[in-house]
């Protein structure tokens, strides 16, 4: 509408014009180098426009010649980059589809038609290696850390190629610098985390561990777990290193940060009754035990009560199991101590009670109620029975890796078989329907493989870590 209504007013003021002039044509004389002109108003006017018209138009003739080779060569430049962006495109489609030959050409081609060696070297380093030429990789790996928009590509290649030939040392010093260029990477402090753990820096880790809770890549319940676990690894590093004092820091501190993670619980109590204080040993385990009964409580928990006799220990037991008088643990525990003072009516009580309502008791009770029998009653026949049972039953609770399933006697910050940091959880060994693979590690526990859906000795499925036994 505006422009319809610009057009009418050019037209109109045009046509005014005209009128004016043909009314009013008026009379012009020029004298120049001794010629005259007379023309009218009218005539001079057209004569004016016809040279103004002239005059652009040559302008204009001479500014396209002028700009011709120019844009001739943006042109050319243009279409050149999209030629070098098709073939980069092409040789990324061809590294996703696993096709090395046509990743290199394309590379190649890409490489020639783009004046740009960053967005091409990615994927000629990830053709090389898609062709098992690793030093190739390699040579582009390192060419990209020297420009600052592709380093991080570069010693993210790098570093799997460290981690690839088993080089941890290079691997985490990759990882380390990676991480000062991007540290809100959540691969870069895992694998340094990762890293640091297998090669026993244990410092380092904790430091990397709380950065990854402050930058909040990890959840806090995780961050406090890895923390307690790690100052445990510290403590064991300063005892073994002759400085008690700091290794008990370390030892409380996990103790504090984790009151369930019962080898803190263990070493810090031996350390106190140690150092005289086997009160305090006394009451951090009853603690412990209260929250969580775990039988590795249950000697440290006689030495810090001093009870050196058979009766001291089913006192101190006895002591021990009152706020859970009725968990398995508890009644084992009353069991064990009254076995061995010859108390057999309340060993028998004690068991009896551990085996009631379950229809696949665990071995461990049945060889009690073996010895109990035998050293009862001399009944053989009963404690054969027992013992048949016993190997019927359902396996005893031992250190079980959440990740793999290995299952060992002694708690590990590492598990020996996968690795895995801080993945060993009190409970039956996995079983896949009752056929297991046995082999012997760590004092003859059993290393169990899962051939195909794990499930516990009773015939449930595991759950995941974190509820009874966590540790």
């Amino acid at each position: 509408m505006i422009r319809a209504l610009f057009f009418f007013v050019v037209v109109g003021g045009l046509i005014w014009g005209t009128l004016t002039l043909t009314d009013y044509p008026g009379v012009v004389s020029l004298e120049w180098a001794g010629y005259r002109i007379d023309t009218s108003f009218a005539v001079l006017m057209g004569a004016v426009a016809l040279i103004s018209f002239m005059v652009a138009l040559t302008y204009r003739f001479w500014l396209f010649l002028r700009r011709s080779p120019g844009e001739i060569k943006t042109s050319w430049n243009v279409k050149r980059r999209q030629r070098g962006y098709q073939a980069l495109t092409r040789g990324m489609v061809a590294v996703a589809a696993g096709d090395a030959d046509e990743a290199r050409r394309q590379a190649k081609r890409a490489d020639s038609l783009l004046d740009e060696p960053p967005l091409t070297m990615l994927v000629s380093a990830q053709a090389a290696q898609m062709r098992g030429d690793e030093a190739a990789a390699g040579t582009f790996f390192a060419a990209m850390i020297k420009r600052p928009e592709t380093e991080f590509l570069g010693l993210r290649g790098l570093f799997n190629q460290a981690i690839k030939r088993g080089d941890k040392t290079e691997a985490l010093s990759l990882a380390r610098r990676a991480h000062r260029l991007q540290p809100k990477s959540p691969w870069v402090a895992d694998s340094m985390f990762d890293l640091q753990i297998s090669t026993g820096q244990w410092l380092d880790a904790r430091v990397t561990s709380d950065d990854l809770h402050r930058r909040k890549l990890v959840d806090p319940a995780t961050a406090k777990r890895r923390k307690a676990v790690l100052n445990y690894q510290l403590g064991l590093e300063a005892r073994e290193q002759g400085d008690l004092s700091t290794a008990e820091g370390h030892l409380r501190d996990a103790n504090k940060l984790a009151p369930d993670f019962i080898p803190a619980v263990v070493d810090l109590a031996a350390r106190w009754v140690e150092g005289g204080k086997s009160s305090k040993a006394v009451k951090m385990i009853e603690d412990s035990w209260a929250t969580e009964p775990h039988p590795a409580l249950l000697e440290p928990y006689w030495i810090a009560c001093g009870a050196t006799d058979a009766l001291d220990r089913v006192r101190a037991a006895k002591k021990l199991t009152d706020p859970s008088p009725d968990h398995p643990e508890s009644l084992i525990a009353l069991a064990r101590a009254s076995l061995e003072a010859r108390l057999w009516g309340e060993a028998r009580q004690s068991l009896e009670k551990a085996l009631d309502g379950i229809l696949v008791p665990p071995g461990r009770v049945c060889r009690m109620m073996a010895q109990l029998e035998e050293s009862e009653n001399a009944d053989q026949g009963r404690a054969r029975e027992w013992l048949v049972r016993a190997s019927q039953a359902s396996a005893d609770p031992v250190w079980v890796c959440d990740h793999c399933g290995n299952g060992v006697g002694e708690w590990s910050v590492t598990c020996g078989k996968c690795g895995e940091f801080d993945s060993y959880y009190w409970r039956p060994p996995p079983s896949v329907a009752g056929l297991m693979e046995p082999s012997v590690v760590d004092g003859g526990t059993e290393d169990l493989e899962p051939r195909t859906k794990l499930i516990d000795a009773g015939g449930a499925a595991i759950l995941p870590p974190g509820g009874v036994g966590a540790g």
